[in-house]
């Protein structure tokens, strides 16, 4: 399957190509077959979702203060109050920036993400 980047989205790019076969104009597969290889896709290149959370006092409180999500290459990262935001090469980053005046944890939505750039205990 053949995709085409843009600058915050994908999708499947109807152009050929140097070098690649032109699409043919007939379906190549069923649309179940179709849609299982775009779920697989999608799977393969998601993004692994991580929360900034703030510590207030010894363990007493806590609230999300940024989301991120964690891409092979970056990791983009957005305050829950939509003000800040940043692009920036790994998680360590994402957590120092936002560690610099409060203790914050950093915290993967899924136990045990298969691609985690660098990881903050």
């Amino acid at each position: 399957m053949t995709i085409h980047e843009g600058s915050d989205d994908r999708a499947v790019d109807p152009k050929p190509r140097g070098g690649e076969e032109p699409l043919a104009d007939e379906p190549l597969c069923s649309e179940e077959e179709f849609a299982q290889e775009v779920r697989e896709l999608v799977a393969a290149d998601a993004p692994q979702v991580f929360a900034l959370v703030e510590e207030r006092g010894e363990r007493l409180d806590g609230r999300i203060v940024a989301w991120g999500m964690a891409f092979d290459d970056h990791v983009d990262v957005l305050s829950v109050n939509g003000v800040r935001h940043a692009s920036l090469p790994s998680v360590e980053r994402a957590h120092r920036m936002f560690s610099r005046r409060r203790k914050i944890r950093l915290v993967w939505t899924s136990p045990a993400p298969p691609r985690q750039p660098e990881q903050v205990g």
